[in-house]
């Protein structure tokens, strides 16, 4: 029995998390407020002088790596090109991460010198940089490069050598372009050809620039691309199909395992961004993401999962034109991991005190997350900022709470056409349902969906175990 698309109208949301307040002026946003704040970055700082565990153990993995060590130096280039002849993106990857260890070491340990090199990358690059090329890989590139350089730049605005407008003008005049650009015309082709990961890798970059240049008009776009767009990176095309059990469907588990860890890492990443700005999309349409990020984990750990038989065109406009069937979940190794889990097992049953028992095994396995340089040299191995043990391993924050165990709906998640919430008006909690129990490559998908299912009632498995705990309410303090 298949589940609606769409969460059910007026269904009680269990678990309740505080929205941090995302900024006093009018026109700005909270700064830092990508995928670390100011209350994260001290909550890290603090953990490691204490020298808790896992935090230490997270920590230890960062100092470790080659990317994290003061005085590395940039290779800046004019042009940066993925896919077809003269490749040199590698050297781009390598920076971003040095950039963004070096900072967020020097916050922990409070060694300038860290903070210092983090700043002489990012403004060599901002100095140096005009365009990024190559085949359509080029949308990769300005999609993944693009949000984690924003989140390097995000550790050191602050700092007085950092060349803050600068950059600003090299995110939004070379990388953010062809990411918007993508999420329009789909490089020519129909909205399906390329998969989930092609407009996920978009999306970051596109919340990312306009956080951090402090434009509404981008933040508003990417957040409405989650919620409606038509290519496989929307949330319900992304998910197509939602379960009985409290599991969704990954449409990328179809293709294989390498890059539907990639897309539940880029939607997490995501999802957090934009939570740092008062904007829950962790609990959209009845916390999909939750549902889908426990089916691959369950899925990725070896189990067995259902799969909806779906069909997606594939082609150019006006140009060559086919289709693709995918009948079931692609084979795993449950040795493949990827540094994405921590952040989103710490949401749910840190931030919404929700069961999310897939989650958890994986992070634990999974853990101490290490980054950029610890999962193989090539690209692969870069497209995530990683260190979630120890960027968001969280104490599980209890509140006393009102009885019955249910939240109070917000604005951020209301429902399917609810809008994003900013600024200092942005409402500060939203319900969850609860829930049981390599590189890129170039085309697939699906827009024009070959789905099928039932309506249905949402499900609150294990929802009934948090009702009961009627005077222990959960929410975290930010």
């Amino acid at each position: 029995m298949l589940k609606a698309a769409g969460a059910t109208a007026g269904a009680a949301g269990i678990g309740t998390a505080v929205l941090p307040t995302p900024a006093t002026a009018a026109d700005a946003y909270a700064h830092p407020g990508l995928l670390h704040t100011r209350a994260d970055l001290d909550r890290m700082a603090a953990k490691v002088k204490a020298g808790a565990s896992p935090h230490t153990a997270g920590f230890a993995r960062l100092t470790a790596n080659r990317h994290a060590q003061r005085g590395w130096t940039a290779n800046p280039q004019a042009t940066v090109v993925r896919g077809g002849s003269g490749q040199n993106y590698g050297i781009l990857y390598n920076d971003v991460h040095a950039a963004y260890q070096n900072a967020l070491r020097g916050h922990i340990s409070g060694d300038g010198a860290h903070l210092d090199t983090a700043v002489a990358i990012l403004n060599a690059w901002s100095a140096e940089l005009t365009g990024v090329g190559g085949n359509a890989d080029r949308f990769l590139a300005a999609g993944l490069y693009g949000y984690q350089i924003a989140n390097a730049a995000e550790l050191v605005r602050d700092h007085p050598d950092f060349e803050l407008d600068r950059f600003r003008e090299m995110l939004t005049g070379v990388f953010a372009p062809l990411s918007d650009d993508f999420l329009v015309r789909h490089n020519g082709a129909v909205v399906s050809n390329y998969w989930t990961n092609w407009d996920l890798a978009a999306m970051c970059c596109v919340l990312a620039t306009g956080i951090l240049c402090d434009d509404r008009a981008q933040v508003a776009r990417a957040v409405d691309y989650f919620k409606h767009g038509e290519g496989l990176g929307a949330i319900r095309n992304a998910i197509p199909v939602v379960h009985d059990d409290g599991l969704a469907e990954w449409l990328e588990a179809g293709r294989d395992q390498g890059h539907a860890l990639l897309g539940v890492g880029l939607m997490g990443t995501f999802c957090e961004m934009a939570w740092n700005q008062g904007i829950d999309l962790y609990g959209y349409d009845d916390s999909r993401f939750l549902k889908g990020a426990q089916y691959v984990a369950k899925w990725a750990m070896g189990g067995e999962v259902p799969f909806t038989a779906n069909t997606r065109r594939k082609g150019a406009i006006n140009g060559w034109s086919g289709s693709e069937t995918v009948t079931e979940a692609a084979p795993v190794d449950p040795a493949m991991t990827r540094p994405i889990w921590a952040m989103i097992a710490n949401h749910y049953t840190r931030r919404r005190g929700l069961p999310a028992s897939y989650l958890t095994r994986i992070a634990a396995k999974s853990a101490p997350e290490g980054g950029g340089g610890d999962y193989g040299p090539n690209s692969g191995g870069y497209d995530q900022l990683g260190f979630g043990t120890l960027a968001f391993t969280r104490d599980r924050a209890i509140a006393t709470g009102t009885g019955g165990g249910s939240a109070s709906p917000s604005a951020s998640a209301a429902g399917p056409d609810a809008r994003p919430q900013t600024g200092a008006s942005a409402s500060p909690a939203a319900p969850a349902s609860s829930a049981a129990g390599g590189d890129l490559a170039a085309t697939g998908s699906n827009g024009v969906l070959g789905w099928t299912a039932a309506t249905g009632i949402t499900a609150l498995a294990g929802g009934l175990l948090l009702l009961r705990r009627r005077d222990r309410g959960r929410r975290e303090s930010q």
